[in-house]
């Protein structure tokens, strides 16, 4: 079969592997379908996320859908099943997989996170409790882009995010558009998003955006305050990373509202005032990946309550995989997919 790999920053080749075998608890997938995440670019870029370092050659890419080919003998699926594939495998002893919070999991074993490869690649062995079947109404690339839908069903979960909510998403990238899917989809009935690429900005507003605020021209606070009438949004999802958005939160959000941080930022301490935290009661949450919400990510699609294949600006083929991630780490371009 043949796979991308990342030798080191710049430069990612495609080579003839070893076709892998299903063990007893694993389906053999045939990988249509990959979308190219942030953090596949970082690595691309820098080699590097934070203490996660490319220090042999890596295959990237976790956000992946295909169909099986081959079935270990203790799993329920069958050849020709098409699925999405979930790409964090945890340990299940420990106490936060004890607890129920998997996605905390010490020991995880997470796609195209150093040392452990990716789905660029045409064939993957999974852990069969990690996959989901697709209903034919669902696409493969659809099934692919659960994962960054999880993230944002999660956010919005972590947020409590209910009918009649206002929403405020700082970041038009994938994660704050498809967490903004997610909000409308948990019942909030104002939703606003704040960027600083009009093109994106643009997107936003097309896929159903109550407000698009352009935090070059626009301060936020006032912004959001003049939607609001002076009381500030239930929630804000901040889903960018970008310093000043993550300031500006605390000014965005109502007394007694709820800030939930996503984006991860180029310096992790950020001052905040905490005065005004503690004086307007505010509720402040991390949100990290997700958790059981693969099923809740398929339904959605089937149902059409969400659209993720809008949110995609390109298609290249595996082997074109070098040309794909130049075009990818383009400031206009949203979302790129790599097919097999």
């Amino acid at each position: 079969m043949h796979v991308a790999v990342l030798d080191e920053p710049g430069s990612l080749r495609v080579e003839a592997r070893e076709r892998p075998e299903p063990a007893p608890d694993e389906i053999l997938v045939n990988v249509r379908e990959i979308g190219i995440c942030g953090s596949d670019v970082h690595y691309y870029e820098h080699g590097k996320i934070g203490d996660y370092v490319v220090e042999s050659p890596l295959v990237l890419g976790h956000e992946s859908a295909g169909e099986v080919v081959e079935v270990g003998e203790n799993t329920k699926f069958e050849p020709g099943d098409r699925v999405a594939l979930e790409p964090g495998v945890p340990c299940r002893r420990c106490p936060h997989c004890k607890r129920g919070e998997y996605n905390l999991c010490p020991d995880v074993t997470f796609m195209a996170t150093p040392p452990d490869d990716g789905a660029f690649a045409e064939y993957v062995a999974w852990p069969a409790d990690f996959a989901y079947r697709l209903p034919d109404s669902v696409s493969l690339r659809e099934g692919a882009l659960c994962e960054p839908l999880s993230v944002g069903i999660h956010a919005a979960r972590r947020g409590n995010v209910g009918v009649g909510d206002s929403v405020l998403v700082t970041g038009c990238g994938p994660i704050g558009l498809l967490a903004m899917e997610a909000v409308r989809a948990a019942g909030a009935t104002e939703v606003f998003i704040s960027d600083v690429v009009p093109e994106k900005l643009q997107l936003a507003e097309s896929r159903g955006a109550d407000a698009i605020i352009d935090v070059r021209e626009t301060d936020l606070k006032n912004a959001v305050a003049e939607l609001t009438d002076g009381e500030g949004v239930d929630v804000v999802i901040e889903a960018s990373g970008a310093e000043p958005a993550i300031r500006s939160t605390i000014d965005a959000v109502r007394r007694g509202g709820t800030l939930v941080f996503v984006g991860l930022a180029q310096n992790a301490e950020i001052p905040l005032d905490t005065g005004k935290i503690i004086d307007n009661e505010l509720d402040l949450f991390g949100s990290f990946r997700y958790r059981n919400t693969y099923p809740e990510a398929i339904e959605l699609l089937a149902d059409g309550e969400v659209d993720v294949e809008g949110i995609v600006d390109f298609e290249l083929e595996l082997g074109e995989i070098g040309d794909a991630f130049e075009r990818a780490k383009e400031g206009k371009t949203v979302k790129g997919m790599i097919t097999t």
